[in-house]
């Protein structure tokens, strides 16, 4: 019951403290404003940053294992892979017959050729050659019009489905469906519309900005048959059965390249948790390092609180002699002066709260990038500054505390 009056009592002083020195107060905290702010923005955009990356990697698919001529993420050995045979078309249907009825096969390759329809040209698009299983492995599908058949694909059809920006930009007051393109030097008729995907943050491709085309008029078109890199993807039928579906592909690659048992692997298998874990290790160093260097300001913020509070022991030491001479304990007068240190901190908290909130809505608002401020952050932001507040305020509070009564009140 004491240490809640002692408490209760120490909150109203420390609260009389903060707003008789208003001008001190708001100075004092502007230095805890910065430094929340700076941090909270951090962590925000590292969120953000997050949040798009899987947003970005979904279309990948976590059940889903690629196979291809080089791995995703390359760290040694570069050279070593870049020697490697391009996977072709040919490698790439042995494949769909072996896992047929086992798993869905989907080979893919990429391109860019301009397009034009009429006066409308657009350069440098990506051209991806797939199949009808497309859909099915990255859940894609047309808004207007079909995707793929089986007889497209076979019959080498010059059919294309385009994205929703390609649609919008050769298109701008007309329905594409049925109309005719030059993909490069050849024509090909539009058959579907995406969904809108979005962007992509981290330098991979607009996927609304992509032409599928069936693999076989892919390489008609544009490519040998076996000279031309094919990526293939097989979806298994849950993420559990992923690993041995993975001993599986490996070694079906290796007999259909023939390789013999001493040969190292020449293809790659990519999955979604190894770039995610890429991702995560090199993310996880980034934010590191922009928290230690966004924590500084708050470190100085913290000094200041620190200093401020010396001043405030200084000119209230008849105050505490008086407080003690009465009966005032030690832990009163320490509670006292952190309480004030803590409230100077929390207050200052809640504002840079306040001012990354309109941050991040200015940031979202402009697209530069995206950033995310959580709850979760938002209420760390709040402790951590009221820890820095009783650390600031520890040293002080505890100077003012140990004051003798009879020193305490003869001081000038």
């Amino acid at each position: 019951m004491k240490l809640l009056v002692d408490v209760g009592e120490s909150l109203r002083i420390a609260v009389g403290a903060v707003t008789a020195n208003k001008a001190r107060g708001a100075l004092t905290t502007l230095g805890i404003i910065i430094g929340i702010v700076a941090v909270t923005m951090t962590l925000a955009a590292s969120n953000g940053m997050q949040q798009s990356f899987r947003q970005a990697a979904g279309s990948i698919g976590a059940d889903v294992i690629y196979v291809s001529r080089m791995p995703w993420v390359t760290i040694n050995d570069f050279f070593t892979f870049r020697n490697r045979p391009n996977i072709s078309l040919y490698e790439a249907e042995k494949m769909v017959e072996a896992f047929t009825g086992a798993a869905i096969v989907n080979p893919t390759i990429f391109g860019r050729q301009p397009l034009k329809y009429r006066s409308e040209v657009l350069q440098d698009v990506a051209i991806v050659g797939t199949s009808e299983k497309m859909p099915l492995i990255s859940g894609q599908v047309p808004e207007d019009g079909r995707f793929l058949m089986p007889f497209d694909v076979r019959f080498k059809k010059n059919v294309a489905i385009i994205g929703k920006d390609i649609a919008e930009n050769l298109f701008p007051a007309a329905d594409p469906l049925n109309k005719t393109i030059n993909i490069g030097p050849y024509r090909y008729q539009v058959i579907g519309v995406m969904e809108k995907q979005g962007g992509n943050s981290f330098g991979g491709p607009n996927l609304d900005l992509q032409v599928f085309i069936p693999i076989t008029s892919f390489v008609k078109s544009f490519g040998g048959r076996r000279n031309t890199n094919v990526n293939i993807a097989v979806k298994a039928d849950s993420i559990a059965a992923m690993k041995n579906l993975e001993f599986e592909i490996i070694g079906e690659m290796r007999r259909i390249r023939k390789l013999r048992p001493a040969e190292d692997d020449n293809f790659s298998i990519n999955k979604l948790d190894s770039l995610m874990g890429a991702f995560n290790s090199v993310f996880g160093a980034v934010l590191g390092i922009g928290l230690l260097v966004t924590s500084i300001s708050l470190i100085v913020g913290g000094i200041g609180v620190m200093n401020i509070m010396f001043v405030s022991v200084t000119e209230r030491t008849r105050e505490i002699g008086i407080r003690k001479a009465i009966g005032a304990r030690r832990r009163s007068i320490l509670m006292q002066f952190l309480f004030e240190s803590a409230l100077i901190c929390v207050l200052g908290g809640i504002l840079g709260i306040c001012l990354s909130i309109l941050l991040t809505y200015v940031v979202n608002a402009t697209g530069a990038f995206t950033a995310s401020l959580s709850p979760g952050i938002m209420l760390s932001a709040v402790i951590v500054s009221a820890l820095v507040g009783i650390v600031a305020g520890l040293v002080p509070a505890y100077k003012g505390a140990k004051f003798a009564p009879i020193d305490a009140l003869r001081y000038e």
